[in-house]
């Protein structure tokens, strides 16, 4: 196949959509989502990530998403849908979408989004246009179940679709035509979301595009077990006959978990994906390319060896490797991602086969500097073990921030990076990891805001193999200022990334 080009040298900030500033609860794609663009701009980045921007289920995680195609409907902005009729601003000052400026409340959204979405979906003539037409054409191999699966869990009280009665399980051709014609509305109200999500996304990258930032996007490797995936392609997963896991995915015990993680999605066929040609594969990646600028392939490892645990199983410790699909995958998919990069999250122990199918793709890997200071031993994340072709980040969403890593991680492994990066005193260090990122020689330099922001442990997103208290996190408007774009600004210029 033919080997990805290095990326020029830049740099980058993390920060999710969900974490925007926004007056309703959660980030959007209304104003605060352009005036986020235009920091970048003045701050003189080249890239905004953002993780998966999936529908999220159960755990409010977007690595758990209702269908690895679709949109989240909460990124929809009501203001926006105000301004074109769809809404009035009383209705927007009477819905309460929690009370924290700081903190996602999952619970107040679910029960306020979707009354606004519905008023606006019935106010809507959205059907009669052509944007609909040709949105609903361009998506038909995923909408169309996406919505179908959504209007049934909602009949059946967002049950799993395991749960489902048997026939809908199924997908029994009598009983799907006897339920879509009764939930005809409520379907269409679920390809509205997607419409909506999809016409404000659109416009949003473009703008981005215009001040000459690209978007880093993030797609999960697995999809969820109670998704429209799974259910409308159940051949395409490693299910029973009744569509139950028989081996799920996860990880082996880590430093993030002494019990190792287990994740719970079902594993794919890939005997049957390779006969098809990976053609679910493609689709997905062929999606994705619409999206994003470039793709950060999640867990990128489990496609030259995965780790399945037994369905069932309490812990990820009594898994087994399997040999993954390799070479030939990124052979028959890379023409779907069409301009598309790569970027191939590679942490973890790697093992000869996964190095060397890195190489075989050309695309960078990962650098963490938090997995850097190990005090026992010599790391391949510390900068002078860097090559250019690859993506240094202080942190990811699963990290704590760095003034957090200051505090909360082993005495000597922060002694030691205090020492490797000459730190006289804690106040601000993360800017002095900031400093050691930009220096290296990686290709692309990413930081988290919080990073930037000097934030300790309250503004982490993920604390792995932990419920509750999760992706919550949200960025206060008053935090973004002209000085701290231009501080960023010259950071980036001084290490030649402007």
């Amino acid at each position: 196949m033919k080997k990805q080009k290095v990326f020029r040298r830049g740099a980058g900030i993390l920060l999710p959509v969900a974490s925007l500033p926004s007056p309703h609860g959660i980030g959007t794609f209304g104003k605060d989502a352009y005036q986020w663009l235009d920091f970048l701009k003045d701050a003189g980045q080249q890239y905004w990530q953002v993780l998966p921007m999936g529908p999220t289920s159960y755990g409010d995680s977007p690595y758990q998403s209702f269908s690895a195609f679709a949109g989240n409907p909460y990124f929809i902005d009501p203001e926006l849908l105000a301004g074109e009729g769809l809404l009035t601003q009383s209705e927007l000052s009477e819905c309460s979408f929690g009370e924290s400026p700081d903190r996602i409340d999952y619970a107040a959204l679910y029960e306020g989004r979707f009354l606004l979405l519905k008023k606006a979906f019935d106010r809507s003539r959205h059907r009669d246009t052509e944007a609909y037409a040709q949105f609903c054409c361009r998506n038909s191999q995923w909408l169309d179940a996406y919505a179908e699966f959504m209007a049934f869990k909602m009949k059946f009280g967002g049950k799993s679709w395991l749960e489902w009665p048997d026939a809908l399980r199924r997908r029994e051709p009598e009983t799907m035509r006897a339920v879509r014609s009764e939930l005809a509305e409520e379907t269409a109200f679920w390809k509205f979301c997607q419409f909506k999500f999809d016409e404000q996304w659109r416009a949003l990258r473009e703008y981005a595009h215009k001040l000459g930032i690209g978007i880093i996007g993030d797609i999960p490797i697995y999809a969820a077990m109670d998704s429209a995936d799974t259910w409308s392609e159940p051949e395409v997963f490693y299910l029973d006959p009744d569509g139950f896991p028989i081996d799920v995915a996860g990880c082996p015990p880590d430093a993030f978990s002494a019990t190792g993680q287990l994740w719970g999605n079902p594993l794919y066929r890939w005997e049957y994906q390779e006969k098809t040609g990976f053609d679910w594969w493609k689709r997905r990646l062929a999606h994705t390319s619409e999206l994003y600028d470039i793709v950060r392939i999640d867990h990128f490892r489990g496609l030259a060896g995965y780790y399945a645990i037994p369905a069932g199983d309490k812990t990820a410790e009594h898994g087994e490797w399997r040999r993954g699909p390799g070479i030939k995958f990124f052979e028959a998919v890379q023409e779907s991602l069409g301009g598309t990069k790569w970027i191939l999250e590679d942490l973890g122990y790697l093992t000869p086969d996964v190095i060397r199918l890195r190489k075989a793709i050309g695309a960078p890997g990962m650098k963490v500097l938090q997995f850097a200071f190990d005090s026992r031993e010599e790391s391949d994340y510390l900068p002078h073990n860097y090559e250019k072709n690859c993506i240094v980040y202080t942190g990811t969403h699963d990290n704590d921030t760095m003034t957090g890593w200051m505090k909360t991680a082993a005495k000597a492994d922060v002694v030691f990076s205090k020492k490797y990066l000459n730190i006289r005193r804690n106040q601000g260090a993360s800017w002095e990891y900031i400093r050691a990122a930009y220096a290296s020689v990686a290709s692309l330099a990413v930081v988290p805001i919080q990073d930037f922001l000097c934030l300790g442990s309250e503004a982490r997103i993920n604390t792995p193999s932990t419920l509750g208290g999760n992706w919550e996190w949200r960025l206060r408007a008053d935090a973004l200022s002209p000085e701290l774009a231009e501080k960023i600004r010259s950071f980036t210029a001084l290490y030649g990334r402007l």
